[in-house]
């Protein structure tokens, strides 16, 4: 039951979730009571709990699949600031886990209109997409989608334990920078099952990465589990 205070009661509320998650009341992918059980136990109407539930939801707190229930998220276990550009590889042996591949699939596609803009090559052909599932320490963690064009890939064979960086490296490709967009979603009717998360949030990562002469070289399309992975960025007052 909430205790009153000066706070506005949805405030309160996502402290006393919070707190009841600290305390152990309620683990990580734990389905948390019905909003009327929930309104009830807490002593507010349900307007005011579902303000609190959304705030929870963006902050990855809870993940809220419809028809299913309300279920706790797992603390992220690896972090990484926005504004570092690391392989998938290194940031899962970052977070002191072991990084590995489950290949799903890799096909050479021909081009298309939307290609040759991204890429700015305008005798693009045809672009390598290779879908793979990344894990740390057997536990399936990000789905990636990873579209080159074939001028960069003089080999074909391709070890799908490697990360693509140093695969590009190899190959005289050094990524310098990417531009990225982040989109939460709360599920994905494919990547969500296959990550074995499907009361899980995702975090899309959709990047296009640049070398030194500021060359589109890979697009790539990573979703992350947002109950392992956060990112932050450092921002400066100009």
């Amino acid at each position: 039951m909430i205790k009153s205070d000066h706070r506005p009661l949805y405030l309160q509320v996502i402290d006393k979730i919070k707190n009841d998650i600290e305390e152990g009341i309620y683990e990580a992918g734990e389905r948390l009571p019905s909003e009327f059980e929930l309104s009830k136990q807490l002593g507010v109407s349900r307007a005011t709990l579902r303000e609190a539930l959304r705030i929870l939801e963006d902050e990855n707190v809870i993940t809220r699949r419809h028809g299913v229930g309300t279920f706790i998220c797992s603390k992220p276990i690896f972090s990484s600031g926005i504004e570092e550009l690391f392989s998938i590889t290194d940031m899962i042996k970052r977070g002191n886990k072991k990084p590995g591949t489950i290949f799903v699939s890799s096909e050479l596609v021909t081009a298309t209109e939307d290609d040759i803009e991204k890429f700015q090559i305008e005798d693009l052909d045809e672009v390598m997409i290779v879908k793979r599932v990344r894990t740390a320490n057997d536990d399936p963690v990000v789905y990636c989608l990873d579209k080159i064009p074939k001028v960069y890939l003089r080999n074909r064979e391709f070890s799908y334990e490697q990360s693509i960086f140093e695969r590009l490296e190899k190959e005289g490709t050094s990524i310098s920078y990417a531009i990225t967009q982040i989109e939460p979603i709360g599920y994905h009717e494919e990547v969500s099952e296959i990550l074995r998360g499907p009361q899980t949030a995702l975090l899309v990562l959709r990047q296009m990465h640049y070398d030194d002469q500021e060359r589109p070289i890979l697009y790539s399309i990573n979703y992350f589990r947002a109950d392992q992975f956060k990112f932050h960025v450092l921002r400066k007052r100009v």
